[in-house]
C-alpha cells in the first residue's frame, strides 16, 4: 500500500541539510545509523518505506484504522509512506510454519521503520515454544538488535478518571520506562528443562545474565532520555540479592557520573519500585531497568493511565529501523467485533514519525488529533464508563474520526 500526493510541502522543522530534532536532541546524519549514546532516525525524506506487521487478533483492525490516519497525514503534509505488509506471530506460523519468517526479517531490515500491531492467541498456546507467536517477537528483537524499549505512561487529562487509582494519585503522571530488551533471563544461556539423573524429577532453569557493555548502552539511552525530560533517572534492580544487579548498578553509576553529571540518579529495588508506582507514581520521571523487571514494571505503569489501549512503545537499536507497537495484546476475544481501541497504534505511528522518520511535527499532528478526539467525548469501550457523558464508538469510527481531524484541523 502506498500513500502519495503531488504536493511538495514539508512542514517538519529541520536544522541543516540532514539535521533534525528528536526527543534526544539535535542530530546530524546522512546515513541510517544510531551512533554511540544517541538514537538517530533516518534523514528526513519525501518518501519512506515502512513494514507493517498486522499480526493476530485485533491487529488487522487497528492496522486498518492506523493506515487511514497515516493516509490523511501524508496527504496533508506532502510526503509518501509506502506500507509493505509482512508476517509475524500466529498468522506467520499458519502461513509459513515460523513465527517470524526469514522473509519478514529481511523486509524489516531493509525498511526505514517497522510498525507492529499485536501477536498471539490461545490457538497457538499448545505449540512447541519455537512455534509460538512470542518466539517470533523475541527473534525480531534479537536479530534486529532492538535492545532499548521506550514505554511512556502519561495520564491524559481527559482520561484521569479512567484509572483505577484515585485522581490525586495519577493526575499529572508522566513516566518513561526504558527497558533493556535483548539480555537478562529471557535470553540467557544455559536454559531448559532437564531430568535430574538421581531423583528423576524434572528441573527447569534460566540464566539471568548481563555483560557490562549491555548495561552501559542501555544506561546511555536512559541518560539521553532523562536529559530531554526532567533530568531525573531511577535505576531499578535487585542488587541486595543478585550479583547481576550489582553489576547493573555499578555500571549505571559509572555511566551517569562520566557522561550525564546533570542527571539526578537514584536507585530502587524492584519490589519497592512496584509498590511505589502505585503509592506515589509522580515521584518518577524516567526509569531504567533490565528485561524481566521492565516487562513487569512497564505493564504496571501502563495501568496508571487507565487502559492499555492508549499506550504506544518504541523498540530501538544502535542501527537500522526501530519497531513501534502498542503495548496491549491481541485480544482475540474481541477480534472482528469492531470494539478494539486503535489509539495506541496510532500513537505508536506518531512515535515512529518522531524517532525513526525525522518528522516530529507530523508526530505532533497525530498526537494532537488523538487529544482532540478525546476532547470531543468519543470513546471506545475500554475507556468508556457509565455516566461519563461520552459517546461509544467502534474501532472503525474511532480511526475515521482521527483521520478526519488529521486532514482538517
Amino acid at each position: 500500500m502506498k500513500f502519495s500526493v503531488a504536493s511538495s510541502v514539508l512542514i517538519c522543522a529541520v536544522t541543516g541539510t540532514y539535521g533534525f530534532v528528536t526527543p534526544f536532541g539535535v542530530k546530524t546524519s546522512n546515513n541510517f545509523n544510531r551512533i554511540g549514546s544517541t538514537l538517530e532516525a533516518v534523514p528526513k525524506s519525501e518518501s519512506y518505506s515502512v513494514t507493517i506487521l498486522e499480526g493476530d487478533g485485533i491487529g488487522p483492525e487497528i492496522s486498518t484504522a492506523t493506515k487511514k490516519v497515516l493516509a490523511a497525514l501524508t496527504k496533508r503534509c506532502g510526503f509518501e509512506l509506502e506500507l509493505k505488509p509482512a508476517l509475524i506471530g500466529g498468522c506467520a506460523i499458519d502461513a509459513a510454519n515460523s513465527p517470524f519468517p526469514d522473509e519478514s526479517l529481511a523486509q524489516c531490515r531493509s525498511s526505514d521503520s517497522v510498525l507492529l500491531a499485536c501477536i498471539g492467541g490461545p490457538k497457538w498456546d499448545g505449540n512447541p515454544r519455537e512455534l509460538r507467536p512470542e518466539s517470533g517477537l523475541l527473534k525480531m528483537r534479537k536479530e534486529m538488535g532492538l535492545f532499548a524499549n521506550l514505554r511512556p505512561a502519561k495520564v491524559m487529562s481527559q482520561l484521569v478518571d479512567a484509572s483505577t487509582l484515585k485522581r490525586e494519585i495519577v493526575e499529572g503522571v508522566d513516566v518513561m520506562v526504558v527497558r533493556e530488551l535483548t539480555g537478562d533471563v529471557y535470553f540467557g544461556a544455559p536454559k531448559g528443562i532437564d531430568t535430574d539423573p538421581v531423583t528423576g524429577e524434572r528441573v527447569g532453569y534460566n540464566n539471568m545474565i548481563y555483560s557490562e557493555s549491555e548495561v552501559r548502552r542501555i544506561a546511555k539511552v536512559a541518560g539521553d532520555v532523562a536529559m530531554k525530560r526532567g533530568k531525573k533517572l531511577c535505576s531499578v534492580d535487585k542488587a541486595n540479592v543478585l550479583d547481576v544487579s550489582q553489576l547493573w548498578r555499578d555500571v549505571t553509576i559509572d555511566v551517569m557520573e562520566k557522561d550525564y553529571p546533570e542527571v539526578d540518579l537514584s536507585h530502587m529495588y524492584v519490589d519497592n519500585a512496584a509498590m511505589q508506582l502505585i503509592r506515589w507514581p509522580k515521584q518518577f520521571d524516567t526509569i531504567v531497568t533490565g528485561n524481566i523487571f521492565g516487562d513487569i514494571l512497564s505493564d504496571e505503569a501502563s495501568m496508571l493511565v487507565g487502559s492499555l489501549g492508549m499506550l504506544p512503545s518504541a523498540s530501538i537499536g544502535l542501527e537500522g529501523p526501530g519497531v513501534f507497537e502498542p503495548i496491549h495484546g491481541s485480544a482475540p476475544d474481541i477480534a472482528g467485533q469492531d470494539v478494539a481501541n486503535p489509539l495506541a497504534m496510532i500513537l505508536s505511528a506518531a512515535m515512529m514519525l518522531r524517532y525513526d522518520l525525522a518528522r516530529p511535527e507530523e508526530a505532533d499532528i497525530l498526537e494532537r488529533a488523538v487529544e482532540a478526539v478525546l476532547d470531543k467525548g468519543i470513546r471506545t469501550a475500554d475507556i468508556k464508563f457509565d455516566g461519563d457523558g461520552c459517546r461509544l464508538v467502534g474501532c472503525v469510527e474511532m480511526g475515521d474520526t482521527v483521520a478526519e481531524i488529521v486532514a482538517t484541523v
